[in-house]
């Protein structure tokens, strides 16, 4: 009922706004045919008086003549909110490589002796990101179980030491440079770590039992390592469900507070935790239980217990590899993933510079952003997702990295990443029914008070028009920025210099 008349009120804030500057319903299907007259009905829809007192940042560009089709504060630094993803996907794609697999280890400290390592298990971690069921059927934990049945297969059912995981790779930053504490409990903001498990979160599942009685709750995985602390009770169906999670601070405590409604099957609530190579380990330790190996020992974090291991004498168990990073950066860029993004740009650090870090990243792909055009002392990269509103970079800067990124050998896979209008990823309810459709190829980007749209589209004539859309400081609903962004876009497609 919520989501009805919340979409019910935005109707008619739409309906009550006076479009008539930027649109006439029976022109958005009429040709363009001067470039002029483009421009100053573009003019018309970035000039709307509900973002009189806003900025918009905008470039188009034909990368068949090379001709700045339109421009509006081209080269003012806006927050580009999630378009950092398209910076991040192009260092990854021509640093790392279309084909390039994270890499983790399961290493041996001590002896194996008839079904028995007597000694440490050691997890060696280099960020891979995917260790959950995005990319494998099954269970979350469906990866550590391939593990415990790898391991029974080599003829190891017991541990007599502990679990220690290997988290150096990274540092141990969790969170981006700038990024809001309001975050920390939300989804999309989950720290980040070179072992990494599920995304960095856990999911909340609230059943409804009976009316007045505490409700069913349990998490995804079923694990020790949070602990949950519940005031949660069955309504009847005049109820509406109004549920709260909070992690408190720096723990791995969930409290999970409101009502659920009789009539509601379940609700899904996914939690960030706090330190995820424990999260990881805990885990997996639990998980080789399951399947019947014998774990004597406790887990722990090398760096945090200060153990020296001599990595010349572990012996090597087993190697597990992420899928390609064509893979990861479509689900990175088609469904925004943050923390995948964080783990990239570490990546990168780790690759060029020997360990993880944001700005090892940045700095890593300093010469390859100035070959495409960008200059790296113009603008700011504070994280690989766009949730810090430290990040700064122009539309100009944006339409040069998707140029750059048009005549580059690994076009393909950076193109196929990005959100279709209509038809997947964030732009699946953008642009359905129009001829932006299967068209539009874009990166959309939002946080408070900022709305971006950057990619490529092809006009009715063939032509393909590379574009970047920003506002900033807009008080107005975001449907409106979307609205706009989304008609300049069919507005673009009709051009039509025939």
């Amino acid at each position: 009922m919520k989501i009805f008349l919340k979409s019910i009120f935005l109707l008619l804030i739409i309906s009550s706004i006076n479009f008539s500057q930027v649109v006439k319903k029976d022109s958005l299907q009429k040709n363009i045919n001067t470039l002029q007259e483009l421009r100053d009905q573009l003019d018309d829809f970035f000039g709307e008086q509900n973002f009189s007192n806003a900025f918009w940042g905008v470039m188009v560009k034909s990368l068949k003549t090379g001709e700045i089709i339109y421009k509006r504060n081209a080269d003012k630094l806006f927050i580009p909110a999630s378009n950092i993803k398209l910076f991040t996907s192009a260092a990854a794609l021509i640093i790392l490589g279309s084909k390039y697999k994270y890499q983790t280890d399961l290493l041996a400290n001590g002896i194996l002796l008839r079904g028995t390592l007597k000694g440490d298990l050691i997890i060696q971690g280099s960020g891979d990101p995917t260790i959950s069921n995005r990319f494998i059927e099954g269970s979350v934990t469906k990866i550590f179980e391939n593990w415990a049945d790898s391991l029974k297969a080599k003829g190891i059912y017991e541990i007599t030491g502990n679990i220690y995981g290997d988290d150096s790779f990274f540092d141990n930053n969790d969170y981006g440079r700038g990024w809001l504490s309001d975050y920390e409990n939300n989804w999309y903001a989950a720290p980040s770590s070179a072992l990494s498990f599920n995304n960095n979160t856990i999911q909340v599942v609230i059943e409804p039992t009976q009316i007045n009685f505490p409700a069913k709750i349990y998490t995804i995985p079923n694990t020790n390592f949070v602990s949950i602390i519940s005031s949660v009770f069955t309504k009847d169906q005049t109820k509406e469900s109004n549920i709260s999670i909070n992690r408190i601070k720096g723990t791995n405590i969930i409290q999970v507070k409101g009502n659920i409604s009789i009539t509601d099957k379940s609700i899904l609530k996914n939690v960030p935790i706090s330190n995820p190579s424990q999260y990881f380990l805990t885990v997996l330790k639990e998980t080789f239980e399951r399947k019947g190996i014998i774990i004597r020992g406790r887990t722990g974090v090398i760096s945090e217990d200060k153990i020296n291991i001599d990595h010349n004498n572990l012996i090597p168990l087993l190697s597990h590899y992420s899928v390609q990073m064509k893979y990861i950066l479509k689900e990175m860029n088609k469904n925004s993933n943050n923390f995948y993004a964080e783990q990239i740009l570490k990546t990168i650090g780790l690759e060029e510079n020997d360990y993880g870090t944001i700005q090892n990243g940045v700095d890593a792909c300093v010469k390859y952003f100035n070959q495409m055009g960008i200059n790296m002392e113009n603008l700011v990269l504070a994280d690989g997702s766009g949730l810090s509103r430290l990040n700064l970079v122009t539309p100009r800067q944006i339409v040069n990295l998707l140029t750059f990124m048009y005549k580059h050998e690994e076009f393909e896979k950076f193109y196929d990443s990005l959100p279709i209008a209509g038809v997947d990823g964030t732009l699946i309810d953008r642009m359905q029914r129009t001829i932006a459709e299967n068209n539009v190829r874009a990166k959309p980007g939002y946080i408070d008070n900022v709305s971006a749209l950057s990619g490529y589209l092809k006009t009715i004539s063939g032509e393909t028009l590379a574009f970047s859309m920003i506002a900033n400081n807009f008080l107005a609903p975001p449907v409106l920025a979307n609205y706009i962004q989304d008609s300049v876009c069919q507005r673009l497609i009709n051009f039509n210099r025939n």
